[in-house]
C-alpha cells in the first residue's frame, strides 16, 4: 500500500484549520464575547498565533527570492533566453490584468451595484500618495542591495538577483563555484520552508478566526451587492481566464492545475499576502506542477510583486460602484482610462504599502471620481483581500506553467501525475 502524500496530508490539515477558524471566529462574533475574555482570545491568543505564523513566512521571503532567483538566472546560461522568458512573463501578466479589470467593469456596469446607494457624509479616506511613474523606474535599481533586503523592497531585490545571476553566468569557473554554493543554499532554504510549514494549520486557524471574530457579517450587509459581485468576478476570472490560458497557450489541464494548487491557495486566503505565500507557491509550482526552478524562481517572485489580477478586479467593481453611488457617468472613455491606468499601476505601485487602496485612489483621481468614496468599502476590504490574494497567486502559478511549457521547462508527467 502506498504511503500517503505528505503534501496532501498537510493540505488537509490546513483546510481543517481554516474551516475550524471560520466556525470559531463566527461563534465568537455571534456570542459577542467582550471585555478581558474577548481581548485575551481575539487580541491575545489568536492575534499572537497568527502574527507568529505570518512572521515565519515573511522570514523566508527575502532569502528565498534572492537565492532561488540567482540560481534560476545563473542556470539560464543563454542570456537571450532570460530576456525571452522575462518578455513572455511580463506580457502575460499585463494581459491577464487587463482582462481582469475589463471583465470587472463590464459586469459592474451591467449590474450597477451602487445605484440608489445612500452615501454618508462621514465616509473619508486619506490615501498614501503614490510615487510618480518616473521615480518608480528609478527606484527599480537599488543603490544599496543590503538595505533593499533589510526593507523587503522586492523589485530592487529581483533586479539585483537577476544582475548577480547574470554575472555568475559570465564569470567562468569562478562563477560556477559560487553557483554550486547557491544551489546548496537553495536546498537548505526549501528545507526550512518545509519545517516552518508545520505551523501552517495553526497559523491559518488563528488568522481566519480573528478576521471573522472581528468582522462577522455586519460589515457585509450594507454592501452585499458590491461584495457578491466582486466574488463572482474573481471566481469567473480564476476559472475561465486562467483555464483558457492553461488550455489554449499551454495545452495543460486546468483541473489538474487547480487540484494541485490547494496548499498555496489556502495560505493566500488566510494571510491575504502574495509575498507571504511565496515560499508555499514556489514549492508547489516546482514539486507538484513540474515547473523548472530556473523558470519558477523568476516568474513567481515577479508575479508576487507586480501581478495583481484580483486587485484589478476590486478596482474595476469599486470604480463603477462609486460612480453609480455618486450618480456620476464617466462614460466609455472613462472606463477605458480605468483599464489602462489600473493595468499600468499594477507595476507602478507594486512597492507601496496598502497597494490595493492606493491603486484605487490613483484610478479614481484619473477619472475625477471622489476619492472619499473608498471609505464606503474599507469595512469589507479585508475579507475581499483574502479572496483576491488567492486569485493573484493562482495567476502567478498559471503564467509560470505556460511560460515553462513554451520553454520546454515543464515536467508534464509530474504535472499530470
Amino acid at each position: 500500500m502506498a504511503e500517503p502524500d505528505p503534501q496532501a496530508k498537510l493540505t488537509l490539515r490546513i483546510l481543517i484549520g481554516m474551516v475550524l477558524g471560520l466556525l470559531v471566529g463566527l461563534g465568537l462574533y455571534f456570542v459577542g464575547i467582550g471585555g478581558a475574555v474577548g481581548d485575551l482570545l481575539v487580541d491575545g491568543l489568536l492575534h499572537v498565533g497568527g502574527a507568529i505564523f505570518l512572521a515565519s513566512l515573511n522570514l523566508l521571503v527575502v532569502p528565498l527570492v534572492f537565492v532561488s532567483l540567482v540560481c534560476g538566472t545563473a542556470s539560464l546560461d543563454d542570456l537571450a533566453k532570460l530576456g525571452r522568458v522575462g518578455g513572455k512573463t511580463l506580457v502575460l501578466y499585463l494581459l491577464t490584468t487587463a482582462i481582469a479589470i475589463s471583465l470587472a467593469l463590464s459586469l459592474a456596469v451591467l449590474v450597477q451595484p451602487g445605484a440608489g446607494f445612500e452615501l454618508t457624509t462621514d465616509a473619508t479616506f486619506q490615501p498614501a500618495e503614490p510615487p510618480p511613474l518616473s521615480q518608480v523606474f528609478i527606484d527599480l535599481v537599488p543603490t544599496n542591495p543590503i538595505q533593499a533586503m533589510a526593507e523587503g523592497n522586492m523589485l530592487q531585490i529581483i533586479v539585483f538577483a537577476v544582475l548577480f545571476g547574470m554575472a555568475l553566468t559570465t564569470a567562468g569557473e569562478t562563477g560556477q563555484r559560487l553557483v554550486r554554493i547557491f544551489e546548496d543554499l537553495n536546498e537548505v532554504v526549501m528545507r526550512l520552508v518545509m519545517i516552518l510549514m508545520a505551523l501552517a494549520p495553526y497559523g491559518v486557524f488563528c488568522l481566519v478566526a480573528k478576521v471573522f471574530a472581528q468582522q462577522g457579517y455586519d460589515a457585509i450587509r450594507p454592501l452585499m451587492a458590491y461584495f457578491v459581485l466582486v466574488l463572482v468576478v474573481l471566481a469567473l476570472h480564476a476559472s475561465v481566464t486562467y483555464s483558457t490560458l492553461l488550455r489554449g497557450l499551454g495545452g495543460l489541464s486546468p483541473l489538474q492545475f487547480f487540484r494541485k494548487m490547494r496548499p498555496p491557495l489556502v495560505v493566500a486566503f488566510s494571510t491575504a499576502s502574495s509575498g507571504a505565500t511565496l515560499p508555499v507557491t514556489l514549492r508547489t509550482v516546482e514539486e507538484r506542477l513540474g515547473v523548472s526552478n530556473q523558470i519558477a524562481s523568476f516568474t513567481l517572485p515577479l508575479g508576487a510583486t507586480i501581478n495583481m489580477d484580483g486587485t484589478a478586479i476590486m478596482q474595476g467593481v469599486a470604480t463603477a460602484f462609486i460612480a453609480h453611488a455618486y450618480g456620476i457617468d464617466i462614460g466609455p472613455s472613462g472606463y477605458l482610462m480605468v483599464v489602462v491606468t489600473a493595468t499600468l499601476a499594477s507595476i507602478g505601485t507594486a512597492a507601496v504599502p496598502g497597494v490595493g487602496l492606493v491603486m484605487l485612489a490613483m484610478v479614481l483621481r484619473q477619472v475625477n471620481l471622489p476619492v472619499e468614496g473608498i471609505g464606503l468599502i474599507i469595512g469589507i476590504d479585508r475579507l475581499l483581500d483574502m479572496v483576491r490574494t488567492a486569485v493573484n497567486v493562482t495567476g502567478d502559478a498559471a503564467v509560470s506553467c505556460v511560460v515553462a511549457k513554451s520553454e520546454g521547462a515543464l515536467d508534464e508527467e509530474l504535472f499530470r501525475g
